[in-house]
């Protein structure tokens, strides 16, 4: 219980800052915002990772991989950003809510890992829901649209090269390459978007940042304290607060195709993290061992400090 207790609250502060990101959406590009969150979230990363006792420098093990996990995060920070300002927040999760898909896929190739007949039908009924989120032909897909698949897609290619370098490379590599890339990208598109933000702005992104970091701080926790089958299912608590948050704040209305697609994407999802945990002939549980949301630029992923702190998964 207090692993998912833990989980819960994590994934309500990530509700939290994806709001901040929407409400700062309306007003700036989300070049100018990733360049801030990265900014106000470098000395709190760097604090976390003074406790990294590992002898070595900042050179990867495997530079390739590294190069192509960092261009990842730093596309899918991009995208994810645009998504949730141009996408009300609970259509927004529903297309973010098919990683878990997309990790399993990906395990073919990188992992070399076998997916069974489970699995693939699961995986099949979930890009259906995507189907029914999007209802092509029955509404314009935008550019919002896209981007949330592309954030999606991108996010759960960085996840799977962390399952398949990260007890190789070092926390901190893994880190702060991503975050000092997105920081430089950013730098350099910042002025043709640059627009003067009020302290009121600056603040929310101050915010961001922290919400991000202790997210994260309490993902941790809630893997240490119960079972990755447990915690990865509490991610699915987001869309309630995307109701709510969509409904106060934005006037969103939740339509019932929306719904429906959604339903179908998180019984999928939960499908797959119910047969990785049963086993079997499955060795490397690509979804549950990803513990981890999407990439975004004011948050980190846990998977590379847990193998370390001796999970109980």
């Amino acid at each position: 219980m207090k692993g998912a207790l833990f989980g819960l609250m994590a994934f309500a502060l990530y509700a939290s800052h994806d709001v901040i990101i929407k409400l700062l959406g309306a007003s700036y590009s989300p070049f100018q915002i990733i360049f801030f969150a990265s900014l106000f979230s470098f000395p709190l990363v760097t604090f976390m990772l003074i406790r990294d006792a590992t002898m070595g420098n900042l050179r990867p093990v495997h530079p390739w991989w590294i190069a192509l996990r960092t261009f990842c995060s730093v596309v899918a920070s991009s995208c994810a950003f645009y998504a949730f300002s141009a996408l009300p927040l609970a259509q927004t999760y529903a297309i973010l809510f098919a990683m878990p898909l997309i990790i399993t896929v990906l395990s073919i190739p990188i992992l070399k890992e076998r997916v069974g007949g489970h699995r693939w039908a699961a995986v099949a009924v979930g890009l259906a829901g995507v189907l029914v989120v999007l209802q092509p032909g029955a509404q314009a897909l935008t550019l919002g649209h896209t981007a949330a698949l592309a954030a999606a897609l991108f996010s759960g290619t960085a996840a799977i090269i962390i399952r398949k370098i990260g007890r190789e490379e070092r926390p901190v590599v893994v880190l702060l390459y991503p975050l000092a890339a997105n920081f430089v990208v950013m730098a350099v598109l910042l002025p043709l978007v640059y627009k003067p933000m009020p302290l009121l702005h600056l603040g929310g992104l101050g915010a961001l940042s922290v919400l991000g970091f202790v997210a994260g701080l309490l993902l941790i926790a809630a893997y240490r304290h119960s079972e990755a089958a447990i915690v990865a299912p509490m991610q699915y608590s987001q869309i309630i607060w995307a109701s709510l948050f969509g409904a106060l704040l934005f006037g969103d209305q939740l339509d019932r195709m929306t719904m429906i697609g959604t339903g179908i994407i998180i019984a999928s999802g939960l499908y797959i993290v119910f047969r990785e945990s049963r086993g079997g002939r499955s060795k490397n549980t690509p979804v549950l061992r990803t513990r981890s949301r999407g990439s975004t630029a004011a948050s980190f992923r846990i998977s590379p400090l847990l193998r370390r702190s001796k999970p109980r998964v």
